[in-house]
């Protein structure tokens, strides 16, 4: 049977009790949706590694290895995410940072999850987290190993009909989702959140900023997005997803959540490949 996983690039499913990724979530990682073989956002996701090992002072894993690694796993799989989770490796206990680190990095596939049809349809149903993100902006942007807020504002709710919540940060400007990035039209103009401060800016946000040039990057208010007259979130694992409802608030699915929708499967991906 091929192996879903590497680790260090030998076939694995276990990490050492002393890696600092398992410690302290010292790390990163990647969720990457391919399609058979091609990876439409590979190069948006390798850069973002890059920039992130480099602000965490991890040394970067090489691309080529990597992509060869992913290759690997995902062997006969006519659909797949590739997680890619690079560590700083094995370490001495305390917070100081190895003279030598030796990073860790772990390639593993897995199916991708099941969005109905009738999410990218009609769209999702979402609910305001009571949790509040910390400011930290030097991790700010960066998908790291920390996403205990995240867990916590799952655990909030349990009804099946909600996909996801709306986070916020202590001062009560929105920041995203719980697994993805948050857009929204708010008075005829295409915004989305400033992450400066914390949140995680994903891929997907970063191809639908790219599609539209007009948007813009700033401050959401709660007050605005309910009032908004288009909402959708952004993901590189499920793709472009109207928001058909916030709480008690409504929303229909708008032109421009469809042009990108059509954007999205032009890249490579597909409404049906999800389901």
């Amino acid at each position: 049977m091929t192996a879903r996983m590497l680790i260090n690039g030998a076939a694995a499913d276990r990490v050492p009790a002393r890696d600092r990724g398992l410690a302290y979530g010292d790390g990163l990682f990647e969720s990457i949706r391919f399609v058979g073989t091609v990876a439409p956002l590979w190069s948006r996701h390798m850069q973002r590694l890059s920039e992130s090992c480099e602000r965490l002072r991890i040394p970067a894993p090489d691309t080529a290895q990597l992509w060869r690694e992913a290759l690997e796993v995902i062997r006969d799989m006519p659909q797949a995410v590739v997680r890619i989770t690079v560590t700083r490796g094995v370490g001495e206990r305390g917070y100081a940072l190895p003279v030598s680190p030796q990073p860790m990095r772990v390639v593993a596939a897995f199916a991708p999850p099941k969005v109905a049809d009738s999410a990218h349809v009609q769209g999702v149903r979402m609910r305001v987290c009571d949790l509040r993100l910390a400011e930290q902006p030097r991790l700010a942007g960066m998908k790291h190993l920390n996403r205990l807020e995240q867990v916590l504002a799952r655990a909030e709710w349990d009804d099946e009909a909600i996909a996801e919540g709306v986070l916020c940060d202590s001062h009560g400007r929105v920041i995203s989702a719980t697994m993805a990035n948050l857009f929204a039209v708010v008075d005829g103009v295409l915004l989305t959140p400033a992450l400066d401060r914390c949140g995680v800016a994903g891929v997907a946000r970063a191809e639908v900023l790219a599609a539209c040039p007009q948007a813009q990057v700033g401050e959401l208010t709660l007050d605005a997005l309910l009032g908004a007259s288009e909402v959708f979130l952004s993901s590189s694992v499920r793709g472009i997803l109207p928001v058909q409802s916030l709480d008690d608030r409504a929303y229909a699915p708008g032109v421009l959540t469809r042009r990108l929708q059509l954007h999205w499967h032009n890249l490579g991906f597909s409404m049906e490949q999800d389901g």
